[in-house]
């Protein structure tokens, strides 16, 4: 029997962008009811952002917060002006919003940048540490710091700030959080605010993992949602939980004989699954 310890080591770093990602989605849900369609492609332009800054010679914190800026700038601007106008429609309605939204920004990413791979490569890439046979670069080492940080600031945040009551107000009851005096566009502009930062983070780390492509990295709210409905849309460390196992089963794939060419597939059945039984349970409920 294969050793599973190396793999389940490397799936860690795509695991925690999976969970950070399913945080990203989490924090917006429950302030607004939308699922984020395009939290994936907010990633992208945000990864290129990143690739055409480096490739420009600038230092790497000043192109990371480039990247973050584009994305938190897209998710406000569509949170401020486009997402108020939905409030009042169906939950199914505001999310597919963002599914347009994610349309016209992998759109404008391919138009601008091209469909071609290329490799988000980082100077923290250059060094890594060894670990049960596993190298582990430095820039997956400060991912899995970033990750692990970026989610307990967001449960300290909902614990225990104004902001944070106020969120998760607006998810227990919208409309009589608004008769309260809770500034709901404000509470959730923040949310946008959030989300946006997240897809910022976890494109960045996911184009350097896997590869800088804008489909590849669209459709890394699969694993997220897979992630977010198994955490119930609610719970953060499920959530983060969630995310974690699907990165690592991910890379534990390989090992199934006939299966390793589809391991990629792996997020996507976690996440059908997750979607029938979510059904189910509300079925029951």
């Amino acid at each position: 029997m294969p050793d599973l310890l190396p793999f389940l080591i490397s799936g860690l770093g795509v695991g925690a962008v999976y969970a950070l990602s399913g945080v990203g989605l989490v924090v917006l849900y429950r302030s607004s009811g939308v699922l984020n369609f395009a939290f994936g492609a907010l990633g992208a332009v945000a990864a290129y952002v990143a690739w055409s800054a480096l490739d420009h010679d600038w230092p790497l914190a000043l192109a990371a917060l480039a990247a973050v800026a584009t994305s938190v700038a897209i998710s406000l601007i569509y949170g401020r002006l486009l997402a108020p106008r939905l409030a009042e429609r169906e939950p199914t309605v505001r999310s597919i919003g963002t599914l347009g939204l994610a349309l016209v920004v992998l759109g404008f990413t391919e138009w601008f940048w091209g469909e071609q791979p290329r490799r988000l490569v980082l100077p923290t890439d250059a060094g890594a540490l060894e670990f049960a046979d596993v190298r582990l670069t430095y820039t997956r080492v400060l991912g899995l710091a970033a990750a692990v940080s970026m989610m307990t600031a967001v449960g300290l945040l909902l614990a225990r700030t104004r902001i944070g009551l106020a969120m998760r107000a607006l998810a227990d009851q919208r409309g009589l959080s608004s008769i309260l005096g809770i500034r709901v566009l404000q509470v959730d502009t923040a949310a946008w605010v959030i989300s946006g930062a997240f897809a910022g983070v976890c494109g960045l780390l996911l184009a350097n993992i896997v590869r800088l492509q804008a489909t590849v990295l669209t459709f890394l709210v699969i694993p997220a949602f897979a992630a977010a409905i198994i955490g119930r849309l609610s719970s953060l460390p499920v959530t983060v939980a969630a995310g974690l196992v699907i990165g690592m089963l991910e890379a534990v794939a390989v090992l199934v004989p006939g299966f390793s060419a589809f391991r990629t597939s792996t997020p996507f059945i976690i996440a059908l699954l997750a979607i029938v039984l979510w059904r189910d349970a509300s079925r029951k409920a």
